[in-house]
């Protein structure tokens, strides 16, 4: 029996879709789960792709199953258990062979283990999979880190099973240790951004105007084909008309309103503070999340605080405040994007990456989750200004900031003196304001800083002095 081209460990719902696309798409794949009694099922149901995998009931038979050098999947649980499984698997390996953690690990993980393995004669790829369960079935966006000779062993198998954008593949090499698994951590930032601001827009369209569910469907059906076309729309629509099958009525006010997270948009986050790069969306986003998670607290609230007292919403002309949505709920968007992309850049430097930002947009606009339209306007944008500060300053990106910007300002103004939470909206709204302002109210700030302690301060002119004439009395 001839080799197989991969190795795959974890046969969960991702792993074995993973490993069904893999066979599926014309590669000998051996895979090998924990319980054998998984694997024997896999493979039971595999049908006429059983001649395409090699199932493995011992580690030693899974790694003699595959051609060296052995590029093994590990798609577990993120976090020790893929120590685990790799320390049970080093003893069986040959130098040269690569061991490929395909779950949601943080970047920081990754280049860990990518640096334990440099003098092993081993080698180690961060691979971020976007596209869920779906996605690893029929096609994900894949995102991978480490050398690019180890890329260049797994390049046929990873380029014949991503998602195809016009017939090109949505996988990339983008940089060595950490850089795939950061590039899928912002894609989740991102993601969780774009997902608030659906649900606060929602929010307005059942709150405010007390539209049904199915009529706030219809709503973003329409939006999705036009210039807000994307995965998240289109699935915001459907899951806006489906009805409930014990009660029959909208499934959506069916489901109760906690948010839960992993993790991927805290570490987006995190990574954002600690380079200096605001990331204001993706922080309301995940700090929202947490909000909803506080349901009893929420309501105790309620009864305390009561509701802002403020009038009905009414709008003048519905069409043109539908209209308004759109616009604001586009511009947010480019808000969220022009953040993630940011931090990348950023990320890029300090970990001497060279993420390639239009190869990134590029791999992104299909199989994931935050695949949309106008990723191919920000993979033109990227391209033809590669070194451009922010994306909202590049000339296609701008003139939708200046078309939109209003929309967003009348849309949060009524969400606010409506009493309506609108933080992520609020976010790309006040980054917008912030971003394109010369001058800023930091100068009272350094002020401050050099009262209290001394901090000193730049001047405008240029001049030596660099402490204010506070001096120790006025201290006192």
């Amino acid at each position: 029996m001839s080799q197989a081209e991969i190795g795959l460990i974890g046969l969960g719902v991702m792993g074995s879709n993973l490993a069904l696309n893999i066979a599926e798409k014309g590669n000998k794949v051996a895979v090998f789960n924990r319980t054998v009694e998984a694997t024997r099922k896999f493979y039971a149901e595999a049908g006429a792709l059983k001649e395409q995998i090699v199932p493995c009931e011992t580690i030693e038979e899974f790694v003699a199953a595959i051609r060296p050098p052995r590029p093994i999947i590990i798609m577990i649980k993120a976090g020790d258990p893929v120590d685990q499984q790799m320390e049970i698997l080093k003893p069986y390996l040959a130098k040269g062979d690569i061991m490929i953690d395909a779950g949601n690990a943080n970047f920081r993980d990754t280049m860990r283990r990518f640096e334990a393995l440099k003098d092993s004669g081993l080698t180690f790829i961060g691979m971020g999979v976007s596209g869920g369960e779906e996605g690893a079935r029929h096609g994900p966006s894949i995102m991978v880190g480490g050398t690019e000779d180890s890329y260049r062993r797994v390049e046929k198998v990873l380029t014949s099973i991503a998602a195809k954008y016009e017939n090109d593949p949505c996988v990339a090499w983008l940089g060595e240790n950490g850089a795939g698994h950061f590039v899928k951590t912002i894609h989740n930032g991102i993601e969780y951004a774009d997902m608030q601001m659906i649900a606060e827009i929602y929010g307005i369209l059942r709150d405010g105007l007390k539209m049904s569910a199915a009529e706030i469907g219809e709503v973003f059906g329409a939006w999705n084909k036009g210039r807000l076309n994307s995965y998240l729309i289109e699935i915001t629509e459907k899951v806006l008309k489906a009805a409930d099958p014990l009660t029959g009525k909208p499934i959506v006010d069916m489901i109760l309103d906690k948010a839960g997270q992993k993790g991927t948009g805290k570490w987006s986050v995190i990574e954002a503070q600690n380079m200096g790069i605001p990331a204001t969306g993706i922080e309301a986003a995940v700090a929202a999340r947490s909000i909803s998670s506080m349901k009893e607290e929420r309501e105790a609230a309620e009864k305390i605080l009561g509701l802002p007292r403020v009038g009905d919403f009414t709008v003048a002309d519905k069409a043109a405040f539908l209209k308004d949505l759109e616009n604001a709920l586009l511009a947010a968007k480019i808000g969220a994007y022009a953040q993630g992309f940011a931090v990348m850049s950023a990320a890029s430097k300090e970990f001497g990456w060279n993420l390639p930002m239009p190869t990134i947009a590029k791999i992104w606009r299909a199989g994931c989750i935050i695949r949309s339209q106008f990723l191919d306007e920000i993979t033109t944008a990227f391209t033809k200004a590669p070194d451009a500060a922010n994306l909202i300053v590049t000339p296609a990106f701008a003139a939708m900031v200046k078309e939109t910007d209003g929309a967003l300002r009348r849309v949060v103004s009524a969400a606010v003196l409506g009493g309506l939470p609108v933080p992520a909206l609020a976010s790309a709204l006040g980054y917008f304001d912030s971003y394109r302002r010369g001058r800023g109210t930091a100068n009272v700030i350094q002020a401050q800083r050099d009262f209290f302690g001394a901090h000193g301060f730049d001047r405008v002119d240029g001049a030596d002095s660099h402490h204010g004439p506070w001096g120790s009395g006025l201290n006192a």
